[in-house]
């Protein structure tokens, strides 16, 4: 246990984190806003089933995780922590509130004006989220890729894929 500091912490007020501030810092540092495990396995299983993309596209508004030009659409792989989804798997970390809930709120915006920017150059947008393959919500992968498949083929614009339990629109601002 050690003392916190900031804002949002009282003077002297003891906060709870099993990891020494070097430790945390390492932690942070090694998480990646490409290559996630989610990208990967929708990356294999629809080069599987003979879908060729390209990852992260910098010349596309918001670099896509995967792009199929082919197909004229791009799929996100969103992890419902960082884009504020509203299942399960998303809980505001009790220490640094405010600081998490500005960031988060920021990538929401940020994801909603890169859909339409895509949206306006003709781009069909397709986001995953990961309580799509995690979690107590979770969907066979092959199910999970069966609609990955289906929007590549189809007509649709945009569509999201979720959880089972997940599957209205729950996409909220983080504090509600």
């Amino acid at each position: 246990m050690r003392l916190g500091k900031g804002p949002l912490h009282e003077a002297g007020q003891a906060t709870m984190d099993v990891l020494t501030p070097g430790q945390r810092q390492k932690n942070m540092k090694a998480i990646r806003s490409r290559g996630s495990k989610l990208e990967r396995i929708l990356g294999r299983g629809l080069h599987a089933r003979g879908f060729r993309y390209r990852l992260n596209v910098k010349r596309l508004p918001g670099t896509p995780d995967l792009v199929f030009t082919k197909h004229h659409a791009v799929i996100f792989a969103h992890g419902c922590f960082w884009h504020g989804h509203g299942c399960h798997l998303f809980k505001v970390p009790a220490t640094g509130r405010d600081f998490w809930l500005a960031k988060i709120e920021a990538n929401m915006a940020r994801d909603t004006r890169d859909t339409e920017a895509l949206s306006d150059l003709g781009w069909r947008v397709l986001s995953v989220w990961e309580c799509a393959l995690r979690g107590r919500t979770k969907q066979p992968l092959d199910v999970v890729l069966d609609q990955c498949a289906e929007f590549l083929m189809g007509e649709r614009q945009r569509d999201v894929i979720r959880g089972f339990a997940d599957q209205r629109d729950t996409r909220r601002a983080p504090h509600t």
